[in-house]
């Protein structure tokens, strides 16, 4: 991608990050709602600390622009797309505590667990993965039972033991028995790649999209989510905390494989190029509407932070 349509793509996501944060600010209120006595103050600005710090929110980006080939409700779209974020959230809050990832920073901002403490944040986690399935359950996120439903059966299967949980204690796993190349993939298809998935499955689910259009989405999806953890993988090998935002080196430093640790950085930028150019191809039938998730693909691949 070149720099002007980079520079064009970060101003649409930046966009939509503001719009998803105003949503999941307006969900992460103080105010009980009908059926809640009350809401705790400290755990609420726990929340708020691990979800309004800043982010690309690409995965809600991926939910409104895959909803979009499909002319699904944009308000829906953004219900789902904040639920899919508070998942996302609650899993780096998880992630970031002293019996997972064990890490300080997160966005350039202390851990929820340094903020707060360790309670607090387990809590705050919690809390954030149910809210997620609360958003989707509720009659505000105004879509058909039944599209709701298997909204909430993708999210949980996306999130769950074969999902970002499993991924989480293959990867925790990986530090005491290093796992082979096809056990790397596994894991990062789970931890990483599950979520993103979702993503863009979910918008042919808002629309109504055929079988086969879930397919190709979902394909589009498991593209780019190895993008991103192929991309990930090369800039912990290359790239200082201050442009991540979080420590790097860490899993060379834990002894955790990844591809771009076993085959090398010209391998893995080969592979990015790759899974963009099949990325694409998947999205080639729905011709200029796919523009800008198209521009996603290389966003994720061409990505410095």
């Amino acid at each position: 991608m070149d720099t002007s349509a980079n520079s064009a793509f970060e101003q649409l996501l930046g966009a939509s990050a503001q719009t998803v944060e105003t949503e999941l600010r307006r969900l992460l209120s103080d105010h009980p709602r009908a059926g809640e006595v009350t809401r705790p103050l400290h755990l609420m600005q726990a929340a708020r600390h691990g979800v309004l710090n800043g982010g690309k929110r690409l995965r809600p980006f991926l939910v409104l622009e895959s909803a979009s080939l499909f002319d699904a409700p944009p308000s829906a779209a953004l219900r789902v797309a904040a639920a899919l974020e508070c998942v996302h959230c609650y899993s780096l809050v998880h992630d970031d505590l002293p019996a997972m990832d064990d890490d300080d920073l997160r966005r350039g901002q202390p851990t929820v667990h340094k903020a707060f403490d360790e309670a607090t944040a387990i809590l705050a986690g919690d809390g954030l993965l149910t809210l997620a399935f609360d958003i989707l359950a509720d009659d505000d996120t105004a879509l058909p039972a039944a599209t709701r439903l298997a909204l909430i059966s993708g999210l949980s299967r996306a999130s769950g033991f074969g999902g970002m949980v499993g991924g989480q204690a293959l990867d925790l796993a990986a530090e005491k028995s290093m796992p082979n190349e096809a056990g790397i993939i596994t894991l990062q298809a789970m931890k990483t790649g599950a979520l993103i998935r979702y993503a863009c499955e979910a918008g042919a689910i808002l629309g109504g999209g055929s079988d086969e259009d879930r397919e190709r989405l979902h394909g589009f999806g498991a593209a780019i989510g190895l993008a991103f953890q192929l991309a990930d993988d090369v800039l912990d090998l290359t790239a200082d905390a201050t442009t991540m935002g979080k420590a790097t080196g860490k899993d060379a430093a834990a002894g955790k494989a990844t591809l771009a640790g076993l085959h090398g950085i010209e391998w893995a930028q080969a592979q990015l190029r790759g899974l963009v150019a099949q990325a694409n191809e998947l999205l080639e039938p729905y011709g200029e509407r796919a523009a800008v998730l198209m521009a996603a693909a290389h966003f994720v691949a061409d990505r410095r932070s």
